[in-house]
């Protein structure tokens, strides 16, 4: 018998590839629910599953999932734009519809897997690891923080295991749509600059470019997504690479890829909450998941930008 996995927010960047993933799997069906205020169908075009453009905490779905309907639930659904700065929307939409789902999962016993940020973690001193340092900086990264809190305490209650992905600077194939809604740009400085690049504008990067992040291939959030199918407990783990690396790096990288030496135009950074060092420590994501990334900024990258050359806009999976 096939299992059936639910996937909300699964037109989305992070979504759409875990559910080209999951389609991978012998006897594995895929059910998205995305309300589509953020997502795009063009991610779903080469990925053949239900699709309900339904919210996640849609009074039919919720029932669905507290009568069993699903062996698993990756919960994917959220703003994730961290400059939203309206609370009760942010909190409407990350925190509370996510305790109403795990509220109809613990009536059937679903696992549940689920988005947590490293913007949980906002400026406070990397490595950054779990239970420490957890200072958020705008209401995106308490509302992830709040998601946490609750998902804890569900843990001894709850029939399976509930399990937090911190996802870091993630970049990949299936985000162009993060820079095509409303004028705003979401998506990877990786995207962003190569879009830059194919304009013919200068790459415009915040003073001096030695911001330090984790940047993570969709590659491995899709492995670290996969092994927590197998968890054997709850728990929250950072997903990233494991190593900081600047935007001048992914800057170097760009232009070593296209053989190019890109002008570069320092800017002022006008956002006080910007994350200026971040790096997962990936100790209890290796004891919960047993997953370690596999892939470096340069292969990453150059994977990415391969597939870009050829055009290429979907899920990793249906390249």
């Amino acid at each position: 018998m096939k299992e059936r996995i639910l996937i909300t927010g699964g037109a989305g960047f992070i979504g759409s590839n875990l559910a080209a993933a999951l389609l991978k799997r012998p006897n594995t069906d895929v059910v998205i629910a995305d309300d589509f205020s953020s997502g795009d169908w063009r991610n779903l075009i080469d990925v053949d599953c239900e699709v309900r453009a339904v919210f996640c905490d849609d009074t039919q779905l919720l029932q669905d999932i507290a009568n069993g309907h699903f062996s698993a639930i990756y919960h994917e659904a959220a703003i994730t734009d961290t400059t939203v700065m309206d609370q009760k929307l942010m909190m409407n939409v990350n925190t509370d519809a996510f305790a109403a789902l795990l509220e109809a999962s613990a009536q059937s016993g679903t696992r549940v897997i689920y988005a947590s940020s490293a913007g949980t973690y906002g400026n406070s001193p990397a490595p950054n690891c779990i239970g420490s340092g957890e200072e958020p900086e705008n209401i995106y990264g308490f509302s992830k923080l709040a998601m946490d809190r609750i998902a804890a305490r569900w843990y001894d209650k709850h029939p399976s295991s509930i399990i937090g992905l911190r996802y870091f600077n993630v970049y990949g194939p299936g985000e162009h749509h993060k820079n095509e809604r409303d004028g705003t740009k979401t998506a990877s400085m990786m995207l962003q600059w190569y879009q830059c690049i194919q304009a013919g504008n200068p790459i415009k990067a915040f003073e001096h470019g030695e911001q330090r992040r984790d940047f993570v291939y969709i590659g491995d959030v899709i492995g670290a997504n996969l092994a927590a199918l197998e968890s054997s407990r709850s728990g929250v783990c950072n997903v990233g690479s494991g190593k900081a690396r600047s935007y001048n790096d992914i800057i170097n990288n760009l232009n070593r890829t296209l053989s190019i030496q890109h002008p570069v135009e320092f800017i002022h950074n006008p956002f006080p909450f910007f994350q200026d060092h971040t790096e997962a420590d990936l100790t209890e994501t290796s004891a919960l998941l047993h997953w370690q990334p596999q892939w470096s900024l340069e292969q990453g990258m150059d994977d990415y930008i391969k597939l870009l050359e050829k055009g290429h806009r979907g899920p990793l999976e249906t390249a």
